[in-house]
């Protein structure tokens, strides 16, 4: 069996070993003050918002994640699944007109062994991929290099979402 390997989200991943220390929840901080021009967040629904990866797989690597604090699936209402699915829907409209990727993995990790970073909010991926998007960079040099601004991103994510409703 073949290893893919992201070493460049370690840091990410080590930042929420402490979970439930001082720290807080990433996402219900990202609420607090959404306005902020370094907030991630590009747009928020009733009852879930979409906010940038701030450690990407890939540019435009965006989440939804549902505004209560909810780790499992099965908590989600009828409400939060179609909304959901409706802003998965609009994300990847908005980085097609954006990126123009030639392809998007959806998903999410439900659980600590299932790969969640952050296993206490439950939250789904939209990563834009491209062919040829695994070069020799995060093979050879265990290092994956994002070349765009996600402040620029987020500003053009904003104008196609307003576009798009």
């Amino acid at each position: 069996m073949e290893k893919i390997w992201s070493p460049w989200r370690s840091k990410y991943i080590e930042s929420f070993k402490n979970e439930n220390s001082e720290k807080g929840c990433v996402f219900c901080d990202s609420l607090k003050n959404p306005s902020n021009e370094n907030s991630l967040i590009i747009y928020q629904d009733k009852a879930t918002f979409i906010i940038l990866n701030l450690y990407p797989y890939n540019n435009g690597h965006l989440m939804v994640v549902p505004k209560r604090h909810l780790s499992d699936f099965s908590e989600l209402t009828i409400h939060e699944h179609a909304e959901i699915m409706k802003n998965i829907d609009l994300s990847i409209k908005a980085l097609k007109i954006v990126l123009q990727p030639h392809g998007f993995n959806i998903g999410a990790n439900l659980g600590r062994v299932a790969g969640a970073g952050i296993d206490t909010h439950l939250h789904f991926h939209i990563v834009p991929r491209w062919n040829g998007d695994t070069n020799f960079m995060p093979v050879l040099g265990e290092i994956k290099v994002i070349s765009q601004d996600l402040l620029k991103t987020k500003n053009s994510l904003i104008d196609a979402i307003k576009s798009l409703i």
